[in-house]
């Protein structure tokens, strides 16, 4: 999709050389473009809509042809609902519904749906949220299907109609901030649509590659052997059944002052997850190739802030790996060393991403950094808790917790603080090692928390657990890329103080 902002008069609306218009109704009330348009067409539209039965309901569609006075061949009229500002939940919704509504020929495509009120947006958010919406509803996944369904999604140039010249300016870079978030999500869905023949460790390692090919951004790619030699035994014990080597990814984005301490982004990469030795049920399996949803969370976002020229030092590292049972397999009961010094008792072996990410977030000490954030699909219990609303979000440090919290809120892409206390700690306790790696059968995201938090006390610490909201099962199964327009608006926030 090609996606342009421009200056359109709403007494111009009805001669712009467009295939399609799309308008709004809040209820029965027609937009200033609608109203424009009406006028124009000496009320045929409102003559057809109340032929339709057209409500304005949030997201209902109505398409019209041919109105008399009107240049282009469709006009597109979508509901907003009669409230007075819609809220955010609403407005991807009218978007998401605009977007499928319009049919594959439409080529040229001119929205003026940013002239609607939403509840604490401005002009140029509410571009934004409309470009980064129209990517996410243009999204397909079908680079296995032999016979592609028609669409020409692709093809289509959409143009954002803004009413006031003095605003174009601003509008384009607020355009160009959605195309990042859009961009960003759409290609961790990408990776984690992508089956697990295709999307094992190491090719993990090369997306990360071709993102670093210009010079741009420095990515630093470690082995099985570097691993070894580093004392990393707790990511490798993961790893030790699989026949793909584990590999630890560094992406280093400079885009502050040499001086600034860097955010540090942590993704959770277990390309496929059978629970190892402690095999998972076989039904629904197929979509532990989810479990990497971090990593490509933590590319989408390296990605996406590369295309803005963020100004703000990055780094992302992925830790990536593959869960398979074998004669070389990690058992119950095995005691490894972790890169911190820590001895872990494995007590289960479907309890990996810890075991990954806690040489990881040892890791990344090295860096200094100002903050990190680890994101992983951790645990079911955090799907039983928030379903597949809410990201679990555990942090010791109140600051750095309400900053995520605030930008999820900001993009719609919500978290929830759940509690990372020291009183959760002893159901950790091993006889035999420092720490086991499950903590019984209560408060599991909890436990998992606390796990983490012990490698992370030389900085400021967050977690996401994204295991409800990475990706959807059933009829819309597939991945969501969250979390990150929410780690997006986060880093953006930090860029401008």
């Amino acid at each position: 999709m090609d996606l342009a902002v421009a200056v359109i008069a709403h007494d111009h609306l009805a001669e712009a050389a467009h295939t399609a218009l799309v308008i709004a109704a809040q209820g029965t009330r027609l937009s200033l473009a609608a109203t424009a348009l009406n006028e124009a067409s000496a009320g045929a539209l409102q003559a057809a809509l109340d032929a339709a039965g057209f409500e304005g309901k949030p997201g209902q569609t109505q398409t019209l042809y041919g109105l008399n006075g009107v240049k282009a061949s469709l006009v597109l009229v979508v509901g907003a609902g009669d409230a007075e500002a819609i809220n955010l939940q609403q407005w991807q919704k009218i978007i998401t519904s605009a977007m499928k509504a319009l049919p594959n020929k439409m080529s040229k495509v001119a929205s003026t749906l940013c002239e609607l009120p939403v509840a604490g947006r401005d002009l140029n958010e509410r571009i934004s949220d409309h470009t980064r919406f129209a990517l996410a509803a243009s999204y397909r996944f079908d680079a296995y299907k032999t016979k592609k369904p028609t669409t020409e999604a692709a093809k289509v140039k959409l143009t954002l109609a803004i009413a006031d010249k003095a605003e174009l300016k601003a509008a384009k870079e607020a355009l160009v901030w959605g195309q990042c978030i859009g961009t960003g999500q759409n290609f961790a869905r990408d990776l984690g649509n992508q089956p697990a023949n295709v999307a094992y460790p190491g090719y993990l390692a090369e997306m990360a590659l071709a993102l670093g090919d210009d010079g741009n951004m420095k990515v630093d790619v470690k082995g099985d052997a570097e691993l070894r030699k580093m004392g990393m035994h707790c990511l490798l014990s993961v790893s030790a059944g699989s026949a793909h080597e584990a590999q630890l990814v560094t992406m280093t984005y400079s885009g502050g002052k040499a001086k600034d301490a860097p955010v540090v982004l942590v993704g959770k990469g277990i390309t496929f997850d059978t629970g190892g030795i402690s095999l998972k049920p076989g039904s629904g399996m197929d979509e532990m190739k989810y479990d990497m949803c971090g990593a490509a969370s933590v590319l989408g976002v390296m990605a996406a802030i590369k295309l803005a020229k963020l100004k703000l030092n990055v780094i992302g590292v992925i830790a990536c790996a593959e869960n398979m049972p074998s004669s070389t397999a990690t058992r119950p009961g095995d005691i490894v060393t972790t890169l911190s010094g820590q001895t872990v008792e494995i007590l289960n072996t479907d309890a990996e991403g810890r075991l990954v990410l806690c040489d990881a977030l040892t890791y990344v000490e090295r860096f200094k950094p100002a903050a990190v954030v680890d994101i992983a699909t951790l645990t079911g219990a955090c799907v039983v808790a928030l379903g597949k609303v809410a990201t679990g979000l555990f942090s010791p440090k109140d600051e750095l917790a309400d900053e995520l919290l605030a930008a999820g809120q900001r993009v719609d892409d919500r978290a929830w603080r759940m509690p990372v206390w020291d009183d959760y700690q002893e159901l950790l306790d091993s006889p035999f090692a420092d720490i086991a790696n499950i903590g019984g059968p209560t408060a599991g995201s909890i436990t998992a928390a606390c796990y983490l938090a012990r490698f992370t006390k030389a900085y400021d610490w967050a977690h996401l657990d994204i295991a409800g909201t990475a990706w959807l099962s059933g009829a819309a199964k597939g991945s969501t890329g969250r979390p990150v327009p929410l780690l997006l608006e986060f880093l953006r926030a930090r860029a401008a103080a």
